[in-house]
């Protein structure tokens, strides 16, 4: 059993990570919940829901359930802080912790690398002004945003009230031809539900602020893990080890490292990009 937790900001689509648990074989997903002292999509409020020692509060917990990581499960709470500043952001939520930590916005950045596609669109309930910083922060990545669509609401609350019609409306409204994956930050955002129907909608990969998260802490644990109902991120499984032609040829194998069905290894574990 793999044991991540998740630290997440608020009571507002945290359902969609039990909803992942039970998609996923032998994957615990343990929600600690950080305090949010004022619910508003401005640059100010959300940055304080990040802050280091706001995210240190909520280790305690995490850690009597045994993870054997921490992420951040915030967009806006991680790339409002931006490229560098996520990095600090999460080794200090690493060191608090005592285990690997990560937050939405690497989960997006290592999603992305892991789909192996370079264009991307955003949707996103967020203003226009927070929504570019997400843009940027996924620049500094070396992703490319073609087009870029915002709801322009003013809270989680509101984002958590959109119904899957208003999802949907969003995420193709942002799409086009040039985009490769459509991206939807929001961890505010119920979505997990509506994944598959998205890329069946679109024709392509859809990554959402729950999945990435969820998907960034099986990275982090160093775990493969496949739903064909969470997408295409976790559509493949990982392939078996080699045919032993002789004694002992497998096992060398597998000590090797060998590659899988995507042709790369996994990303090690560890805080960071």
């Amino acid at each position: 059993m793999t044991t991540i937790g998740i630290l997440y900001p608020g009571h507002f689509a945290e359902d969609d990570f039990p909803r992942m648990e039970v998609l996923l074989d032998a994957v615990r997903l343990v929600v600690n919940h950080t305090a949010v002292d004022e619910d508003a999509y401005r640059a100010d409020a959300l940055t304080r829901t990040g802050a280091p020692e706001r995210l240190a509060a909520g280790v305690p917990e995490l850690q009597r359930a045994g993870v054997e990581c921490v992420v951040w499960a915030s967009g806006a709470g991680s790339f409002l802080y931006g490229w560098e500043g996520a990095h600090e952001q999460i080794a200090a939520l690493a060191r608090a912790a005592g285990v690997s930590a990560s937050s939405t916005s690497f989960g997006f950045v290592h999603a992305v690398r892991e789909l192996d596609v370079g264009r991307v669109a955003v949707a996103t309930t967020y203003p226009e002004e927070i929504a570019a910083r997400f843009t940027a922060f996924l620049r500094a990545a070396g992703i490319e945003v073609t087009a870029t669509r915002t709801a322009g609401l003013g809270s989680a609350a509101e984002a958590a009230r959109c119904g899957p019609d208003r999802v949907r409306e969003l995420a193709a409204a942002a799409d086009g031809p040039h985009a490769e994956a459509v991206l939807l930050p929001d961890t505010a955002l119920h979505t997990v539900s509506q994944v598959t129907e998205l890329e069946e909608l679109l024709g392509k990969p859809v990554l959402t602020g729950n999945q990435v998260t969820a998907r960034e802490g099986l990275r982090l644990a160093d775990r493969r893990a496949w739903s064909p109902r969470l997408g295409r991120i976790f559509a493949d499984r990982e392939a078996p080890p080699a045919p032993v032609a002789r004694w002992g040829q497998g096992r060398a194998w597998a000590r090797s490292g060998g590659k899988g069905r995507s042709g790369k290894h996994a990303e090690p574990g560890g805080w960071g990009v």
